[in-house]
């Protein structure tokens, strides 16, 4: 079966998400896994270290500014599940308002980024990189402060590692999953409701004044 980015926006909402086993393969399948990563809206853990990073002032960020750059430095790297026919969809996806790209520069230069998809007020979060110092954190820490403006309360990480872990990202049953993104769907969220943070001061005195 062909998978169509409408097949794909139904699978999201179903709670399943695509894979391919390496770069070149042409087959996709689905994945459900029996325990899922999520990061708490609420709670994004921003480090002293990183906070001194996010105040430093020498970066910026962006929404949409380059899905495609962003996507191919996420499959940039010796193994990866980002195969052509998922490039192609996520693309398709992006431009039909549903996939976004969060990207942090310094300077000219690309230092990190995410990108993944919003439906209602889930946001699936799909990979993210660093080419740079803390990039990828630093691009966390930003759509983490877009998505609690914006109206969302499930940020879906699919998998739990140790490095989401150490940020405040958790592990919960499929059960709680699908209850949590039952929930999320019945709300109408939209990511491009109000601006990226300006400044990375400004990430860290809303995440202090929240917590």
């Amino acid at each position: 079966m062909t998978v169509t980015p409408e097949i794909l926006l139904q699978a999201y909402c179903s709670g399943v998400f695509p894979m391919a086993e390496h770069r070149n393969d042409p087959e996709i399948f689905w994945v459900d896994p029996k325990r899922r990563g999520v990061f708490p809206i609420d709670g994004f853990h921003v480090s002293r270290s990183l906070a001194k990073r996010l105040r430093r002032g020498d970066c910026r960020a962006t929404l949409n500014h380059d899905f495609g750059r962003v996507v191919q430095a996420c499959a940039q790297r010796p193994e990866t599940w980002i195969s052509r026919e998922i490039f192609d969809l996520y693309s398709a996806l992006h431009s039909m308002g549903y996939a976004h790209s969060l990207e942090v520069w310094r300077g000219d230069d690309l230092a990190g980024g995410i990108y993944g998809v919003a439906i209602g007020g889930a946001f699936f979060g799909e990979s993210m990189f660093s080419h740079q110092t803390d990039g990828s954190k630093l691009a966390l820490a930003w759509l983490i402060d877009l998505l609690k403006r914006t109206g969302f309360s499930l940020f879906d990480t699919q998998f739990l590692t140790d490095h989401l872990a150490s940020l405040g990202a958790v592990e919960i049953s499929r059960a709680s999953y699908h209850a949590q993104l039952a929930t999320a769907l019945s709300v109408s969220a939209d990511i491009t409701a109000h601006p990226v943070a300006a400044s990375g001061h400004e990430v860290v005195h809303r995440s202090t004044q929240i917590s």
